[in-house]
């Protein structure tokens, strides 16, 4: 593709005829690659960015217009279909701001010369939109859009789809639009299946949706869901229903649809809501956008329609896309760059974790250049090699991933990933008997991790005692353990060390003794057990009280502390026998073994709650941001803390099992996520108030 400079609204711009031409046959190419086996040469953001570019150029050159330009069409024009629909099955036209959307509305509104009387905003799915025939309440026939007059059969795919039935609960005729798509388990179960079958990994949840739907005589199948935006009448439905779906508001229709049994973004965190002014309209698309990172499917914007059927009439339809509707679209999250390197990188643990270096993309606001690989099974099962084009997804504050290789991309210059045969970090044997490999020495291996991690701040809180001082002491032999801070390390020893003088030494020895007085909770944490971090560690101080109440505990107790099931508690009973040693010298060298408030649990009935359980007993808390008052000197783990010895639970995330949302200032995505959920919040000074005999 040609362009030179961007434009005045950051689009790229097309210079001449030249330029203009290429980009409407990349364009084409493009939309009839992905509409006929999910495939693409660009991601999704690039696409829309190009077809903006070519109508900018078309509107500035109206004389110069190719016949097979995609503005204008559904589908961009690149594809056909041979079972008409009996209404045109249309696309949408976009807007990317608040501002654009106002002056659509102010559009709209002129067009039907009144105020729109109320909105309907959903989210817009990203998926492939099909219709669904049925007729006496029976799937009778399902039709891909298409060009929007005519669409494809894709009947072989009904059973299939999740959210679609088979059988309606009212023998009705009439026709069901909407959208089907992968959920993010979908996707990743449909790429080990497609993977196993010899086939290459799908990009992306959207391109897999749309090459399973039209894939036949496949020797497996794998599920997607369907969610219903729309209800019309066909030829044969009887008059009163056809005058009833004629009639009702979109928020009427889509309640209706439900009631028959067919999937409806009503069972998600996001319901479609109806509200009357623009700027409830904004709001909302800022909510949804929001809780966008949370969701278990994809959504690349907002639709936002006039709800009651007589403003629809009278905005009428354009050929490509109605007047009435319009899709408000989000960052995107995706984009397609390449796999340059993999880099093997050694925690704490000894854990050797691989990290994907990319070619720098930007995705959601930022640039990104690394991206998670979580394992070398992940590597394999996703079929990566050096140079890849590969999708990479981001979205909130979630650490990017990539989800798959764009295999059809490939050049035959990609190469084989190779794995290590022995630690990048100290040249030890791995162990590989499980998915995540580790060093065979452990978290011996990178003992300046492992130490510095245990002197952090929400940890040991052992001030003075940072990375480079770690490296010191490792470095001078003085620490080959954690416990040697505390049974062997002498004043005389810290002063013989370059850049420590008394001042700093003292300073250090007395955060050594403050250390010995933290809580279980933290002692166990600065240990570094596998399977837990700060959460966990409070979960399990509070549930056995004391150090030989958790080392006394077998797999079976261990799976009674919440969150615990049965692989991870394994993984913690064998890493608390493995740290047998340090976790003695620890206690003899005078640091808490015990959780204040805890109670270990009754031996009769070890799943009764304690008799004090303090006034947050049974609620699960979140914290978002900036705490005030009594509450503004508290880290988020220290707020957590507290959580915890008042009787609650503390949770980074908002679900509907949440109890409790303290919103501070700047509260933002997970303030709007407890709001559309029905959570009860509480601000920095009312959650002090309700655990104040605990706070200090």
């Amino acid at each position: 593709m040609t362009t030179t400079s961007a434009g005045p609204s950051g689009l790229p711009a097309l210079p001449d005829s030249t330029a203009y031409a290429e980009a409407v046959r990349d364009a084409r190419g493009a939309a009839a690659a992905y509409y006929d086996g999910g495939t693409s040469a660009l991601d999704d953001d690039a696409y829309d960015r190009l077809v903006r570019a070519i109508t900018v150029y078309e509107t500035e050159h109206p004389d110069e217009v190719l016949p097979d330009s995609p503005s204008g069409k559904v589908a961009g024009g690149a594809v056909e279909g041979d079972v008409p629909h009996t209404v045109p099955m249309l696309s949408l036209d976009n807007v990317f701001s608040g501002e654009e959307f106002t002056t659509w509305a102010a559009s709209l509104e002129r067009r039907i010369g009144r105020a729109v009387a109320s909105w309907n905003v959903s989210p817009k799915l990203d998926g492939l939109a099909i219709a669904a025939r049925y007729r006496e309440g029976r799937l009778a026939r399902l039709v891909t859009r298409g060009d929007g007059t005519a669409g494809e059969d894709v009947s072989h795919a009904i059973g299939t789809i999740e959210g679609l039935p088979d059988r309606l609960t009212e023998p009705v005729t009439l026709e069901v639009r909407g959208e089907v798509l992968m959920t993010a388990a979908q996707f990743e179960y449909a790429n080990e299946v497609r993977t196993e079958h010899g086939g290459d990994p799908f990009a992306n949840p959207r391109n897999a949706a749309a090459g399973t739907l039209r894939a036949k005589d496949r020797a497996y199948t794998v599920p997607m869901t369907f969610f219903g935006y729309g209800l019309l009448p066909l030829p044969e439905t009887d008059e009163a229903l056809t005058a009833a779906l004629q009639d009702s508001a979109h928020g009427a229709l889509m309640d209706r649809a439900a009631d028959w049994g067919v999937n409806t973004p009503a069972s998600t965190q996001v319901p479609g809501v109806v509200v009357t002014t623009v700027d409830q309209v904004v709001e909302q698309v800022e909510r949804i956008a929001g809780l966008r990172a949370d969701l278990p499917f994809g959504i690349d914007g907002i639709v936002v329609k006039a709800d009651l059927a007589a403003d629809q009439r009278a905005a009428g339809s354009g050929t490509r896309a109605p007047r009435w509707a319009v899709a408000f679209k989000l960052p995107a999250v995706e984009k397609i760059t390449r796999l340059l390197d993999v880099e093997w990188n050694v925690g704490r643990t000894g854990i050797i974790a691989p990290r994907a270096v990319l070619e720098p993309v930007e995705i959601d606001g930022s640039t990104v250049t690394y991206a998670t690989l979580h394992n070398p099974a992940d590597i394999t099962r996703r079929g990566l090699l050096l140079g890849d084009q590969v999708m990479v997804y981001k979205a909130g504050d979630i650490i990017p991933r990539i989800e798959a290789p764009v295999a059809h991309l490939r050049t035959g210059d990609e190469r084989e990933i190779v794995f290590p045969a022995e630690c990048p970090q100290c040249g030890s044997g791995i162990d590989t008997s499980e998915q995540r490999w580790r060093c065979e020495r452990g978290r011996n291996c990178h003992l300046v991790a492992s130490i510095a991690y245990a002197a952090g701040r929400d940890q040991l809180d052992i001030e003075g005692l940072g990375h480079t001082r770690v490296v010191q002491l490792v470095e001078a032999g003085l620490i080959t353990a954690l416990p040697d801070l505390f049974d062997r390390l002498t004043r005389e020893q810290l002063l013989g060390l370059e850049r420590m003088g008394e001042t700093s030494t003292d300073n250090l020895m007395a955060a050594l003794e403050a250390a010995r007085s933290q809580p279980l909770s933290r002692v166990l944490c600065a240990l570094g057990v596998r399977g837990t971090g700060r959460s966990m560690s409070r979960r399990i101080a509070r549930y056995f009280a004391t150090m030989d109440g958790i080392r006394a505990a077998d797999a079976e107790a261990m799976q009674r502390v919440d969150g615990i099931g049965a692989e991870k508690a394994r993984v913690i009973v064998a890493e608390l026998a493995e740290l047998a040693d340090q976790i003695d010298r620890l206690a003899a060298a005078g640091l808490s073994m015990t959780e204040p408030g805890a109670t270990p649990p009754a031996a009769d009935d070890p799943d009764a709650p304690a008799a004090d359980a303090g006034p947050l007993a049974g609620l699960k808390v979140v914290v978002t941001g900036a705490m005030t008052g009594p509450l503004q000197e508290l880290s988020r783990n220290q707020m957590n803390e507290l959580i915890e010895r008042a009787g609650g639970k503390s949770s980074g995330s908002v679900s509907k099992n949440t109890s409790l949302l303290v919103a501070g200032e700047g509260a933002g995505a997970k303030r709007a996520k407890a709001e559309s959920l029905g959570v009860r919040l509480a601000t920095p000074d009312e959650f002090a108030a309700m655990v104040a005999d605990f706070l200090g």
